[in-house]
């Protein structure tokens, strides 16, 4: 393991005086690195990935937001260079871990930075484990909110078809397949072309750093989970219980998201929010890093 840490930490400190390293959690190996040093007068930044990402997904922003804070990226369990467990996953499960490697590891509340999934197991912590959060910024934030739940469907052919996919998709070998098809490096990029806005953002690295975890032991499985997984809080139920700082930046060019519509329901239920719409996809801070990097640390700086 040591090895595999000079290697990483080798290749990562070039740029940005990164540290990797490995927190042990629930007999689970937990993938983080650091960038900065502690400033006593100022947050730590925590970055959370997304669905299939990595820290590796954070490379842009690690090394500029350093200048002024100690930041850490971490791999949620599952994913990146974290292990990869056949259990349960859920919201919860990533909230305890966010939480448990503030409080163990980085030792004082941190502002948790999050895209798509790794934004909404950053409000569960926010929420849920108010002591380990200072603040919030959510990019492109996933999670549902209780008044869009979906309508059962009036076609009853259509709801018929819509149960038949999820029941498949639910058995061991469809799931397996499916798998093998969405890590095949050209499909990554297809998709990741659709979802940037800016094509030329998606670079043989970002598409290698996407599909490199999809060759670990275990990966197949924590795909498959995803189907299988209850759904947590509502966003607008975490809402509720929040009470620190929370900043959105929404990539307007989002395919998979009206962003639009949901920044009127986190302002229904949150309107003392700040929040910017910026010209990219469903990953700004990797799209346009430097307005994120610099509304971040704006932001940071004058809340806390």
């Amino acid at each position: 393991m040591e090895e595999i840490l000079d290697s990483l930490n080798d290749r990562a400190c070039v740029s940005a005086a990164r540290k990797a390293q490995i927190w042990s959690w629930r007999d689970c190996n937990i993938y983080a690195v650091r960038s900065g040093e502690p400033r006593p007068d100022r947050p730590p930044l925590l970055c959370v990935h997304g669905f299939g990402a990595s820290t590796d997904h954070w490379h842009n922003n690690l090394g500029p937001l350093s200048e002024a804070f100690e930041v850490w990226a971490i791999d949620l369990l599952g994913f990146g260079r974290s292990a990869k467990p056949n259990i349960q996953y859920s919201g919860d499960l990533w909230r305890d871990q966010l939480s448990d490697f503030v409080q163990e590891v980085i030792g004082r509340p941190a502002v948790l930075l999050g895209n798509s999934l790794g934004g909404y197991a950053s409000l569960c912590v926010a929420a849920q484990r108010p002591e380990s959060a200072a603040g919030v910024v959510l990019l492109n934030s996933a999670g549902p909110f209780a008044s869009t739940a979906p309508e059962p469907s009036r076609n009853p052919i259509g709801q018929w078809m819509g149960s038949l996919t999820k029941a498949i998709l639910l058995q061991p070998w469809a799931s397996f397949l499916l798998f093998q098809y969405v890590r095949r490096k050209s499909v990554i990029r297809k998709t990741l072309e659709k979802v940037y806005c800016d094509r030329a953002a998606v670079t043989d690295r970002l598409v290698e750093d996407i599909y490199r975890p999809s060759c670990d032991k275990g990966a197949a499985k924590v795909f498959a989970a995803v189907f299988k997984s209850r759904q947590g809080a509502r966003v607008d139920e975490l809402l509720g219980q929040m009470g620190c700082p929370l900043m959105l930046l929404w990539g307007e060019g989002d395919p998979w998201m009206d962003v639009r519509r949901r920044s009127q329901q986190f302002r229904q239920y949150y309107p003392q929010l700040t929040e910017h719409f910026l010209e990219a996809g469903h990953c700004p801070h990797d799209e346009v890093p430097e307005q994120v990097n610099a509304l971040v640390r704006e932001w940071v700086l004058a809340k806390m």
